[in-house]
């Protein structure tokens, strides 16, 4: 292992918002206590950070791809793949890969994308969804809550395909469209499979007794960002040492095993509000022993500002901070990073292009000004960057770069 520190980076999953009434015009960073990020604020350096570019709207697949150092624009091909890989499926050159959902379906029209946030018999469901039709196999693997991934494997698949999600509540779901000549008959071969799905589910005692409890019914699969297997160089390739990743959605973890970082799992660390934080700092702490880069995602911010509930969202930042206090202790052989890696407000419940909030701490790197760390507070500071030039940032301030030039 070469000379320098480890680095590692904490992203908390849509950290960055807006002023909401409800915490009295601040935001949920701003409203939170969190005595260790100001710490390492007022002992560090501070600013923003455009995970993409200034004003994009990121996803999280996007987004964590740039924070790794791979341009989304050059590599990014649907965040299917990630999800079906993250998911266990073993992707194959050729395969075309879909995110999923379970929603529940009342007279043609979709009431709850996520079916009531389904958390028990998804396994269940899932084992009528695995099928072939016209000599198409259709591979699918449940994941956190309500989210799937599903796989189509065959001869001459085109992944130019639009979506069956509506995106919203109160649509029917979508007939799967061919974007271009050649996407025709996998556009064709997948409705006839979401019929099928949709006609197994209605009956499936899952949901015989989902409704008979009085809960609405996993009965209908929409399939979103369509994509296929992107040509990713190794993360050691590309920057010089190994990489390992703690993260509790398959999407995160599926694009850090496409890059050959280990994935380290946490017990507990589901990807909901209620995470095992403390497990997954301390993960981090032991996995910086072993390699030089090592990312964690925190998704219980990102799963609140979607809910639109910012006590939530400061809730979830101070159970964070708290478990903050852990990864401290080796300041003194890692770089520390805080970041988001987009902003969605509470406000919304949608995505926004507003830049995150970002810190790094080591005890004998740069400092600047600013006491603080949320939105507002560290404008002020020093570091104005995007998405690939954070792992470079990082690289140089624990001693692993390599000089440019003579």
């Amino acid at each position: 292992m070469s000379t320098g520190r480890s680095v590692i980076l904490i992203v908390f999953d849509g950290l960055g918002d807006r002023p909401n009434p409800a915490l009295g015009n601040r935001t949920a960073l701003q409203a939170a206590y969190r005595p260790n990020l100001n710490r390492m604020a007022r002992l560090g350096i501070t600013g923003l950070l455009d995970t993409v570019s200034p004003g994009v709207v990121a996803g999280s697949d996007t987004s964590h791809l740039s924070l790794l150092g791979y341009d989304p624009r050059r590599y990014y091909t649907g965040r299917g793949p990630f999800e079906a890989m993250g998911l266990g499926i073993e992707v194959r050159p050729g395969d075309i890969a879909f995110r999923a959902n379970f929603a529940t379906r009342e007279g043609g029209t979709i009431t709850d994308r996520r079916a009531g946030r389904i958390s028990s018999g998804t396994e269940e469901l899932s084992e009528v969804l695995n099928r072939e039709i016209d000599g198409v196999e259709f591979i699918f693997r449940p994941g956190v809550e309500h989210r799937g991934a599903l796989v189509m494997r065959g001869e001459g698949l085109s992944d130019a395909l639009s979506d069956s999600d509506p995106h919203d509540v109160g649509k029917p779901p979508r007939e799967v469209v061919a974007l271009d000549k050649g996407a025709e008959r996998t556009a064709s071969v997948l409705n006839r499979y979401l019929k099928e799905a949709r006609e197994a589910l209605e009956r499936h005692p899952v949901n015989v007794r989902r409704r008979s409890e009085g809960k609405g019914p996993a009965n209908e699969l929409l399939v979103r960002g369509a994509g296929r297997v992107p040509d990713l160089p190794p993360f050691r390739q590309v920057h010089g040492f190994s990489g390992a990743c703690i993260a509790g959605i398959p999407m995160i973890t599926g694009i850090c095993a496409l890059l050959g970082m280990e994935v380290i799992k946490v017990e507990g660390a589901t990807g909901s509000l209620y995470t095992n934080v403390d497990g997954k700092i301390a993960a981090a702490v032991e996995a910086s022993r072993r390699h030089r880069f090592v990312i964690v995602n925190i998704k219980g911010t990102d799963v609140a500002g979607h809910d639109r509930n910012p006590v939530e969202k400061k809730g979830v930042i101070e159970r964070a901070d708290r478990a903050m206090g852990r990864i401290l202790e080796v300041a003194d052989r890692a770089v520390i990073a805080v970041t988001g890696d987009h902003s969605t407000p509470c406000s919304t419940g949608e995505h926004s292009g507003d830049p995150v909030p970002l810190l790094v701490f080591s005890p004998d790197g740069r400092r600047d000004s600013v006491m603080s760390f949320d939105e507002v507070s560290v404008a002020r500071g020093a570091l104005r960057l995007r998405g690939t030039e954070l792992i470079e940032y990082l690289k140089q301030a624990a001693g692993l770069s390599e000089k440019y030039g003579a």
